[in-house]
């Protein structure tokens, strides 16, 4: 980039030199040297294309072109021609440099090596021979180099690279770590529980390495249309400097050559095969900015189009962790309530037990517990400190003929009997996430028609979260199949424009998020599985960031078909005046160069964005 801009200098300092020289042959063989350092390249590379078999393209225009100028004569104009066409390259590289750069940034995630602890020493190895189970260990400003489990240390985890999150995330014994982030400020050891292939910063690079290879329908079309409109516009340029002459009494070659030469320059189609794939790549790259990792252009081009939203519940609307959110005794305090259940609960692992024991907070003394037993699809039976504890569900109460008062809740409860007589309940339920109702909001204001969840929960408790929420439909109790069918039914409805996509988190999302015309997945806890299946990975677990990436998509779109317009809508008009001789070729120059330009200064909108 910098020796193409020397050169541009140097080629323009000659340039301005022809033009104050004295005699013909001086000014001629200055504009020469101007010619070969501004587009030397240019005329090479048409030549090694024209030697493939691959003829007709930029190159063969801006070469043929300025050959011509030169010999009717007219110097400085085929000097122009290269020099202009070689700013808008190298302005247009400029461009794409800056489109990269937050893509650029990404890779840099990439981890150099791993500290793997080998008895009492720190061996440095590369990540890829690093075993799941081994320890390694992370020190302050290093990259994490895989996925594991802090065993020891405490740390702050700079994230930004993975979620475009700019506040660091404490992680402590037991917590789990992506690759990708930094390592803050506190020397923690790393359990590894996943080889480098299958890791975070693996996958997501894998992601963005990939991005480019899938054209949205706009950037095949531009490569359709240079395809033919290239060669077409060769064939009118040479008939119109050959044909006219022929026909025409009192016409000369050299007009005519000259007015060819002009369309040729007008017609070069770089504005459109530059300036189109660059803003699906600043839309690209604008969204990892916002932690929002899209696969190819086509994805990005398709969520413009979504008209209907669905949802998964559990983990991507709501927070996946079950806790207790009410505690109703009845003859005794509800801290012994709690108690009792807890106690009872604690030789399970069950997510229920777990929030139980969460909720009680307190160190369980394992001598006072005696003759626990499971009993399946109902609950726990266990003697207390003497004292007989029954916690479980209704199908308990009702099998050990304890009397209780049914209740109308929404959520999971555990009543709880203490010697025959009932306790009363505790309600457990999952937490709604802090943004799904924004998000929600947000989609509505963005025009979405229809928002829908689909979840295996029971009735109550999807219709209650639906419209804590605000979504308009809601499908419970439904099986990873059942899901699949009514995802078909949904999309069978769709306007013929109109895109469905679906946003999960789950292994049982993985089969729906495929069958969506985009599947987006909550990247950052979300499964393996669902992020292989998904097309968009949003890695920061926000459901507010699909209104962003919504938002980024159509302002992307709305951006190339500008880009679209404005370049075959202006050549047209270029072309027709140079038909027709109003035109020179100077025009010709500015024309071209200036629409590119604009197109590319246009395209640059893309990667500024700004969360919904």
């Amino acid at each position: 980039m910098k020796k193409l801009i020397y050169r541009l200098i140097i080629s323009a300092l000659f340039f301005v030199s022809g033009f104050i020289a004295e005699g013909e042959v001086l000014k001629w063989i200055l504009f020469l040297i101007s010619y070969v350092l501004a587009g030397g390249d240019v005329v090479k590379r048409a030549i090694r294309n024209i030697l493939r078999g691959d003829v007709f393209d930029e190159n063969f225009l801006m070469a043929i072109a300025s050959f011509g100028a030169f010999l009717i004569n007219e110097a400085p104009e085929g000097v122009a021609v290269m020099l202009f066409y070689q700013v808008g390259e190298a302005f247009q590289s400029y461009a794409v440099g800056e489109s990269r750069k937050s893509i650029t940034n990404l890779m840099n995630i990439r981890p150099d090596y791993a500290n793997v602890k080998v008895g009492e020493e720190l061996v440095k190895k590369d990540p890829d021979d690093v075993k799941i189970g081994d320890n390694i260990v992370i020190k302050p400003g290093e990259k994490v180099p895989l996925d594991g489990k802090v065993i020891e240390g405490a740390s702050l985890l700079d994230t930004s690279a993975l979620t475009g999150e700019s506040v660091p995330r404490e992680i402590i014994a037991g917590s789990d770590i992506l690759s990708g982030c930094i390592n803050i400020n506190g020397l923690i050891t790393v359990e590894v529980t996943k080889e480098f292939e299958e890791s975070t910063v693996s996958k997501i690079l894998d992601l963005v390495e990939n991005a480019s290879s899938k054209k949205s329908k706009s950037e095949q079309f531009i490569t359709k249309f240079a395809r033919y409109y290239t060669p077409i516009v060769v064939i009118i340029a040479a008939i119109l400097a050959i044909v006219p002459p022929l026909i025409i009494e009192g016409e000369v070659f050299k007009d005519w050559i000259y007015r060819s030469l002009s369309f040729l320059v007008v017609s070069c189609p770089c504005a459109l095969v530059i300036s189109v794939p660059l803003s699906f790549f600043g839309g690209i790259g604008g969204s990892s900015k916002k932690g929002i990792l899209v696969k190819g252009s086509n994805y990005l081009e398709a969520l413009a189009q979504a008209e209907t939203i669905v949802f998964d519940k559990t983990g991507t609307l709501t927070k996946g962790v079950f806790n207790v959110r009410e505690v109703n005794a009845k003859n005794i305090s509800k801290d012994e309530l709690l108690k009792y259940a807890a106690y009872a609960e604690n030789y399970s692992n069950h997510p229920i037990s777990l929030s139980l024991k969460r909720a009680y907070n307190k160190e369980i003394v394992n001598d006072i517990i005696k003759e626990v037993e499971e009993i399946p699809g109902h609950g726990v039976s266990a003697v207390i400190d003497g004292k007989k504890v029954l916690a479980g569900n209704e199908k308990l109460m009702v099998k050990e003929n304890i009397s209780f008062s049914k209740n109308d809740i929404s959520g999971t409860v555990v009543h709880v009997a203490i010697d025959g007589s009932y306790a009363g309940y505790i309600l457990i339920a999952d937490e709604v996430k802090e943004d799904s109702a924004s998000a929600i909001k947000k989609l509505k204001e963005l025009k979405i028609k229809q928002t829908v969840m689909l979840t295996g929960d029971n009735k109550q408790i999807g219709e209650e979260t639906a419209k804590e929420l605000g979504i308009d439909k809601v499908y419970a109790e439904l099986l990873p199949g059942d899901k699949v069918e009514k995802l078909e039914e949904i999309i069978s409805n769709k306007t013929h424009q109109g895109r469905v996509a679906y946003v999960g988190d789950g292994i049982n999302d993985a089969p729906v998020l495929a069958r969506a015309d985009i599947g987006i997945a909550m990247g950052g806890l979300g499964t393996d599985a669902a992020i292989e299946a998904a097309d968009i990975v949003i890695m920061t677990d926000e459901p507010s960031k699909i209104a962003t990436a919504i938002n980024i998509s159509k302002k992307t779109l709305r951006i190339a078909t500008q880009n679209i317009v404005l370049a075959i809508g202006v050549k047209a008009f270029i072309l027709l005046l140079s038909a027709i001789g109003y035109a020179s070729m100077w025009a010709a120059v500015f024309a071209d160069v200036g629409v590119t330009f604009i197109a590319v200064l246009n395209s640059f909108r893309a990667l500024n964005v700004k969360s919904v």
